[in-house]
């Protein structure tokens, strides 16, 4: 039955994502070349897979002979188009950015190749160098890998140190949220046109969800209790979702109902906002001097809390191969060379230590080139993603694993129309309470498959 309802959910949510072109020609797999293989590529928009984009032809191609037809989509659409690919059996992709949310799920309806046999045979990848959190978030209930990480990431404040410095103002180390929200109230303006923080505000389970759902964890809510009562109301819950409204309306960044990772980042690089909220993997970007105005001057802190001792989430976009896949020893050796310490020297080489898609392998803040570009974030990134705590994130106990995301195949559609309600509210156009009282009913009609 839950298999049926997730072949539903992603044929509903991606009926438009279905008319999207991939970027690169994507269509079927095929053979190319001078005995190489032609391999199709989805990846979520972010600055690292633009990076690898950039890389493979003259690198990977040019040492293989495979060659690589990459689709880029923002977050929401990849998410739509890789589970209506994955889940309907289109068999369109031989590789594709998921993250732990997805693979046990995947993996137990048997949608996934396992990699852990690739990764074993290819001595060179080190598979005992990968961060165990990872490896994890990864593996199926068989131990297996079935998903090889790209990069791995936490959540963390950043903040502009010119502001603060200017304003006479200490961030701690761990602040809380009230001590977060005190300063944005002090620092809005204090740049013309700058305001005092960036929070995700677009819709998506993935997008406004996460960063909500580690804040209403550590305000001591949860969207379901251990026996699967339904809580999107409870009085925590609507703590959390009013504090976080409010701080984006009051002090947020301009147009915050369509806001998420890519905006903000956006934002924080070209110094529109004061604060900003988000996975650890930003700063490598913030800290970009060709893209980004702040480079240099950004200081990091751990994720804010209130109840709980941290708060930071758990992901990892990482490689997957869909069973459906022609091209298994093409689309393995792309996955194994784009999450291997290979490839992490060529992005330091080419294009800059701090660019590296780290938060993945012990090995990388081994490095001393890598020490010294991420001197100032690299330490609360590797110790935030070795304290998050997926099966305990909160106040009480959960029903299912995940600290940003309820891991079940209705999370996804769930996840999403709650937040569609939510990021009305930061528009003005309905109440927190409405759209939490109305979401309470769609977890209650989740909560019955499990009751």
């Amino acid at each position: 039955m839950r298999t049926k309802r997730m072949i539903h959910v992603a044929a509903a949510a991606a009926t438009a994502g279905s008319l999207l072109v991939a970027c690169s020609g994507a269509g079927g797999s095929s053979s190319s070349g001078s005995g190489g293989k032609s391999i199709n590529v989805l990846m979520v928009g972010n600055p690292q897979m633009e990076d690898i984009q950039k890389l493979t032809k003259s690198t990977f191609t040019k040492d293989t002979g495979i060659k690589v037809n990459f689709t880029i989509l923002p977050e929401n659409e990849l998410r739509d188009k890789v589970t209506q690919d994955v889940a309907t059996q289109a068999g369109q992709y031989d590789v594709a950015t998921v993250g732990a949310y997805e693979i046990p799920i995947w993996q137990k309806n048997g949608w996934l190749h396992e990699l852990s046999s690739y990764a074993d045979k290819d001595t060179s990848f080190d598979k005992a160098d990968l961060l165990k959190p990872m490896v994890t978030s990864l593996s199926g209930s068989d131990g297996k890998l079935y998903a090889l990480p790209f990069y791995g990431e936490s959540s963390m404040l950043m903040y502009n140190k010119d502001v603060m410095q200017a304003k006479g103002i200490t961030v701690p180390e761990r602040p809380t949220w009230q001590q977060i929200a005190d300063i944005a109230a002090k620092v809005d303006g204090a740049e013309p046109g700058m305001k005092g923080i960036c929070l995700r505000g677009l819709a998506g389970w993935g997008e406004l969800g996460a960063s909500l759902t580690t804040v209403v964890n550590t305000f001591g809510g949860t969207w379901f209790t251990k026996d699967w009562k339904a809580q999107v109301n409870s009085a925590a819950f609507k703590k959390a979702t009013n504090f976080y409204v409010d701080l984006v309306k009051e002090h947020g960044e301009a147009g915050a109902p369509q806001a998420g990772f890519t905006e903000c980042l956006n934002a924080m690089s070209q110094k529109k906002v004061a604060m900003w909220y988000d996975a650890t993997s930003a700063a490598g970007s913030l800290e970009d001097s060709s893209s980004s105005k702040i480079s240099g001057h950004v200081g990091y802190a751990y994720a804010p809390t209130v109840e709980t001792k941290s708060s930071g989430w758990l992901w990892s976009w990482a490689w997957a191969m869909p069973k459906t896949t022609k091209n298994a020893d093409a689309a393995s050796q792309f996955m194994l060379w784009a999450s291997s310490k290979k490839y992490e020297k060529l992005v330091g080489e080419k294009l800059g230590w701090a660019r590296v898609p780290a938060g993945k392998r012990a090995s990388t803040y081994e490095i001393p080139e890598y020490q010294k570009a991420a001197a100032s974030f690299g330490a609360i990134t590797l110790k935030s993603i070795e304290g998050a705590d997926p099966a305990n994130p909160g106040m009480q106990p959960r029903p299912t694993v995940g600290v940003q995301y309820v891991a079940i195949p209705e999370f996804q559609d769930l996840g999403t129309k709650v937040t569609q309600e939510i990021s009305a509210a930061i528009a003005g156009k309905t109440s927190v309470d409405k759209a939490l009282d109305d979401g309470q009913k769609l977890a209650e009609d989740v909560a019955k498959n499990y009751q």
